[in-house]
C-alpha cells in the first residue's frame, strides 16, 4: 500500500520541481530541506519525483494515546511563549528504578515552575512502570508530561522528543538515576540570565583538544557534562535540535555544549541579511572604518560555559538506551561519534581552553 502524502507536502514537492526546471537550485534545496523537516524524503525521477515518509509510522493505541514513531512528530511547543520558568528532560530507565530516585529529588526540591517531561520507549515494561502511581507523581505541583515512543529512540532523539514539549524558559537534561538532594533548579536559571553565558551545569570539562574533553573544578569551561545541563529554550529555534545521527550519549553533552556556545551561523546570516547590508553600505563602510582602527580586538567571543557547585551526584546515574550491536559495529558507531565531535570543532581553538607548556 502506497502511503498517503499530505497535501502541504505534494505542494512543497511540486514547487520544488517548478524551481529546479528554473534552476533556481537555491530555492529548490530550501525546499528539500522544509520536507525532509517535515518528516518525508524525496527521490527525483528525472522531470518527475517521488515522496515517502522518512521516519517509522505513529502508532495510535485503543485508548487514543500516540507513540511516535520519529523524535519529529512530537507535537512542538517551542514556537509558543514559555509557560513554565524551567523544563526538566528525563529519559526512563527500563524499570524505572533510576528515573524514580531523580524524581524523588525533584518532587523534595524542585521550586515552582518546573516542568518535567518523560521520555518511554516502546518497552512493556515501560506501560507497567508508567502505571505505578509513585512515577507519575506531581514535580512542584504538576505530573511530569509523558512522551511515548513507537519504538526505543537513541538518546539524541529521545531528548529532541521531549525537549519539543518543553514549556520552559530554561531547559535541563538531567541523567536519569543522578541523586537530586537540593534546589538544582535554581541557580542555572540564575546563571542563564547572564546573556554571556550559554549553558551551565553540574560538571564542566575542559580541554585544549576536543577529544580530550576532562571534568575540572566549578567555574568557566569548555563545555557541561550530561549529568546536568542546562541553556535557553530559545536556542533550540535559533540552533535547532541534536543530531540524531548520534549513537550514544558519550559525545551528545560536549556537542551541543560547543554548538550553544558558538550560536548561530554569524556568516550564513549575513548571506541571508545580504540585500539589507547593501542598503546600509554607509554604515558599513563606517563600521569597516571602526575595525581598522581596533584591528587587534575580536570581532567575535564565544559566550560561556559555567559549572555550578549544584547538590547533585552524577554517579547514580544509568546509560540510556542504544540499539544492541555485535561489538565491532558499536565501537565503529562510538567513533564515528567522536569523529562528528572533531569534524565540527577541530580548527576552532576559541572554544577551548588555551594550550599550556603542560599540555
Amino acid at each position: 500500500m502506497r502511503p498517503t502524502i499530505p497535501a502541504e507536502i505534494l505542494s512543497l514537492g511540486h514547487a520544488r520541481a517548478a524551481a529546479r526546471r528554473a534552476h533556481d537550485f537555491r530555492e529548490a534545496d530550501r525546499i528539500k530541506a522544509a520536507i525532509e523537516a517535515a518528516g518525508y524524503k524525496v527521490v527525483d525521477r528525472g522531470r518527475d519525483f517521488t515522496l515517502s515518509p522518512a521516519h517509522p509510522a505513529d502508532v495510535v493505541e485503543e485508548d487514543g494515546r500516540v507513540r511516535y514513531g520519529w523524535s519529529g512528530a512530537v507535537p512542538s511547543v517551542l514556537d509558543a511563549p514559555s509557560t513554565h520558568a524551567a523544563t526538566v528532560v528525563l529519559l526512563l530507565d527500563a524499570d524505572g528504578t533510576a528515573a524514580r530516585r531523580t524524581l524523588e529529588g525533584l518532587r523534595a526540591h524542585a521550586p515552582d515552575g518546573t516542568q518535567v517531561v518523560i521520555v518511554a520507549g516502546s518497552d512493556p515494561a515501560h506501560d507497567t512502570v508508567l502505571a505505578a502511581d509513585d512515577l507519575l507523581a506531581p514535580v512542584a505541583g504538576a505530573a511530569p508530561e509523558v512522551v511515548l515512543t513507537a519504538k526505543p529512540f537513541r538518546p539524541a532523539s529521545a531528548r529532541n522528543a521531549g525537549m519539543r514539549r518543553a514549556g520552559g524558559a530554561v531547559v535541563l537534561w538531567i541523567a536519569t538515576g543522578a541523586t537530586v538532594t537540593g534546589d538544582v533548579i535554581s541557580p542555572v536559571i540564575a546563571a542563564l540570565a547572564d546573556e554571556t553565558v550559554a549553558v551551565a551545569g553540574a560538571v564542566g570539562l575542559r580541554a585544549s583538544d576536543v577529544r580530550r574533553l576532562t571534568p575540572g573544578a566549578a567555574g568557566d569551561a569548555d563545555a557541561i557534562d550530561r549529568t546536568l545541563l542546562a541553556f535557553r529554550r530559545e536556542e533550540l529555534v535559533t540552533l535547532g535540535f541534536l543530531d540524531e545521527h548520534q549513537y550514544t550519549d558519550d559525545q551528545l553533552d560536549r556537542w551541543w555544549s560547543l554548538v550553544l556556545r558558538d550560536g548561530p551561523d554569524l556568516e550564513d546570516e549575513a548571506e541571508d541579511d545580504e540585500e539589507a547590508a547593501d542598503e546600509e553600505a554607509d554604515e558599513a563602510d563606517e563600521a569597516a572604518e571602526a575595525a581598522d582602527e581596533t584591528e587587534d580586538e575580536p570581532w567575535w567571543t564565544p559566550r560561556r560555559a559555567v559549572a555550578l557547585d549544584l547538590p547533585i551526584d552524577g554517579s547514580t546515574a544509568v546509560a540510556p538506551w542504544i540499539e544492541a550491536v555485535d561489538h565491532r559495529e558499536a565501537e565503529r558507531r562510538k567513533k564515528r561519534d567522536l569523529y562528528r565531535l572533531i569534524d565540527r570543532f577541530t580548527g576552532r581553538p576559541e572554544l577551548l581552553s588555551p594550550r599550556t607548556p603542560a599540555s
